[in-house]
């Protein structure tokens, strides 16, 4: 293991950072120390860190000013189940905000064990190119000849280019080519780095992709106390629902509920959901489960479909929020286009969730007369037509058409449209919601209006594992939250509960852990534990979070957003037109007190920033200079 020159080095870590300019063309490799580590750990803490620090406020993130952040956390690529996540970051093209985004798979560990733990890309390449990582080393190669490619054949291409087929790569496709603003990154062709637009980031910098190859290792303090770990969950494998069906099963129980979105989270009724469920993928198309480094859970559905809509397998399988975003709450119940349309996804380098939205959107300004059939090309972009959706898929990727419109995402294509399209734009801070249902998950609601990234349902907590005593109240208890929370609560318990929550939530994307997995909260501290060497506790790891959390505050509050920008879209304000939420919907009043009572809980004042008290006790009063 390489150490850091200006102190000693925990374990979990290389010890140095690579620095890219793409605009000069250099390549550089920066030491960091063990306080610096300690404070910001990894992940989403050094995206908030590095953006904070380094990029001047006010700057389009699609210039060459911005930079692009993928960091590894301490826990990623130990031999640890969960530990193959990394985290992807900058300023958001589709929110002009704090950008930051993870994705599962090999990527992470390998970046780790080629040498670093992290990399910042800067600058802006005059032609295309791709980011070569490997054992220490880097360097800058032409791809001209990849450019236009979608990412199955580009990848194709690296790995014969470098002769490894091992190569892990993130890339994209033309859709973060065309600067679509929700353009994510693949990694694999299967995994996503989903959220915030980091792929059009990417293509503004002409970077089609970063190939990483490592033969290192993550060394580790306590490797038995890990084995031990290891032994435990392998006996929970058997029957653990990721395990069985990845996510998505079940969807007549969230239709039952309310939680499934539909027609643009307008509707209640969809008769057909099990159609789109994970038990029929199982039944049906999926040929295989796979999982990410060192994890037996295998939790990522493999599809192949044969005939008119042919489905590679190579593009994995839709997840529930594709399942939802591309079918339900675009009315469409037909599997084989919605898995076909999580391909194209995946080949375009486009999020799912937001590609979803902006076509349902679309179909309700369309329904409403909002939108022609010369706004459309002459497609009839009724709800539930699956062939449309499919369509509108590729023109989001090639902004032909409609699709160009609707490649800036929901907000700003509501703003050109006008004539009320607003009320169907149904977003946070720009960002298009995800497929949960805040009439339904009060916490859940007030977790999307407060998130720096625009509405996450990741770095957020789902009111259902409140209402009653079980395994994850159990674990809620370790933080004092001792009593069951109705569901329809919205009051200071409620706010208090999804704090601490969320704080464990955005701990995960900076170790770079797995949401999925069932570690308790005090396990997680005998993972870092046991890979830092750290005397660490659950306490000081809370407030990791909630220092990263607070970061990323100050940075959006710097790049001019207000407490205006923390809000719910309309549509949620009034019930479904069907189903279990048609007389049920979110109080404005009640809304706002939660949110107030947010802020206090948080060390902020009545505007939502984070006051000089707070920031000296997260230990990060530099930031105070951010706000002035």
């Amino acid at each position: 293991m390489i150490r850091s020159e200006l102190g000693p080095l925990p374990f979990g870590y290389v010890g140095k950072i690579l620095r890219v300019d793409l605009s000069g063309g250099k390549i550089s490799v920066e030491p960091l120390d063990d306080l610096f580590y300690r404070r910001y750990l990894g992940g989403e803490g050094f995206v908030a860190y590095f953006l904070l620090k380094e990029l001047k406020p006010g700057i389009e993130p699609l210039s060459s000013e911005n930079k692009l952040i993928f960091a590894a956390g301490p826990v990623t690529g130990a031999p640890i189940s969960g530990s193959g996540r990394n985290s992807i970051g900058a300023k958001s093209p589709l929110t002009g905000g704090f950008g930051e985004s993870e994705v599962g798979g090999h990527f992470g560990a390998e970046l780790k064990h080629a040498g670093f733990d992290a990399v910042i890309i800067e600058g802006k390449a005059d032609d295309p190119v791709y980011l070569w990582v490997h054992d220490d080393e880097a360097e800058i190669r032409d791809a001209s000849h990849l450019w236009g490619k979608d990412t199955g054949d580009a990848q194709r291409i690296i790995r014969k280019e470098l002769g490894d087929e091992r190569v892990r790569v993130a890339l994209i496709g033309p859709g973060g080519e065309n600067l679509v603003r929700y353009a994510c990154v693949i990694v694999d062709l299967k995994d996503a780095a989903g959220r915030t637009g980091m792929g059009a980031v990417m293509g503004s910098k002409n970077l089609k992709a970063v190939a990483i190859r490592g033969h290192g290792r993550t060394e580790v303090a306590d490797i038995n106390k890990l084995r031990g770990l290891s032994r435990w969950l392998s006996q929970k494998i058997e029957g653990f629902w990721a395990h069985e069906y990845g996510t998505g099963a079940h969807l007549d129980a969230q239709v039952a509920s309310g939680n499934l979105p539909i027609r643009n989270f307008r509707d209640g009724d969809f008769p057909n959901a099990m159609a789109l469920s994970a038990e029929t993928i199982k039944e049906t198309v999926r040929i295989g489960m796979e999982g990410c480094y060192a994890c037996p859970i295998r939790c990522k559905k493999i599809v192949k479909i044969d005939g008119p809509l042919k489905v590679n397998p190579d593009y994995g399988g839709p997840e529930y929020e594709t399942l939802a975003a591309l079918g339900s709450n675009c009315g469409v119940d037909d599997l084989s286009s919605v898995c076909k349309a999580n391909e194209l996804c995946n080949r375009y380098s486009l999020d799912t969730i937001s590609t979803g939205a902006s076509i349902a959107f679309a179909m309700e300004c369309y329904e409403s007369g909002l939108l022609t059939d010369e706004d459309t090309g002459g497609l009839k972009l009724n709800f539930g037509n699956a062939e449309a959706m499919v369509k509108m898929v590729e023109m989001i990727g090639k902004r032909e058409g409609l699709g160009d419109l609707l490649a800036e995402g929901v907000k700003r294509a509501a703003e050109k449209i006008g004539k009320d399209a607003e009320k169907f734009a149904v977003h946070v801070k720009g960002q298009e919601v995800p497929m949960h249902e805040p009439r339904f998950k009060r916490a859940l609601g007030v977790g999307y209006a407060v998130s720096p990234t625009g509405a996450d349902h990741m770095h957020n907590l789902h009111d259902t594992i409140l209402t009653v005593r079980g395994p994850q109240l159990d674990n809620l208890a370790s933080l004092g939250i001792l009593e069951p929370v109705p569901l329809e609560d919205l009051g200071p318990r409620k706010v208090r509960a999804l704090i601490y929550f969320v704080h464990w939530r955005v701990l995960d994307n900076c170790l770079l852990l797995c949401d999925f997995l069932p570690w308790n909260f005090i396990q997680k501290t005998e993972i870092v534990r046991a890979v830092t060497g750290w005397n660490t506790t659950s306490w000081e790891l809370m407030k990791i979070g909630e220092r990263v959390t607070t970061m990323a505050r100050v940075f959006n509050i710097r790049e001019g957003f207000k407490k205006e920008d923390d809000w719910l879209p309309e549509r949620f304000f009034h019930p479904k037109t069907s189903g279990a939420l048609s007389k049920t919907a979110i109080d404005p009043e009640r809304l706002k007190n939660a949110i107030l009572t947010y802020y206090e809980i948080m060390g902020w004042d009545e505007n939502g920033v984070p006051k000089r008290s707070k920031l000296e006790e997260l230990d990060i009063g530099w930031a105070a200079e951010m706000l002035k």
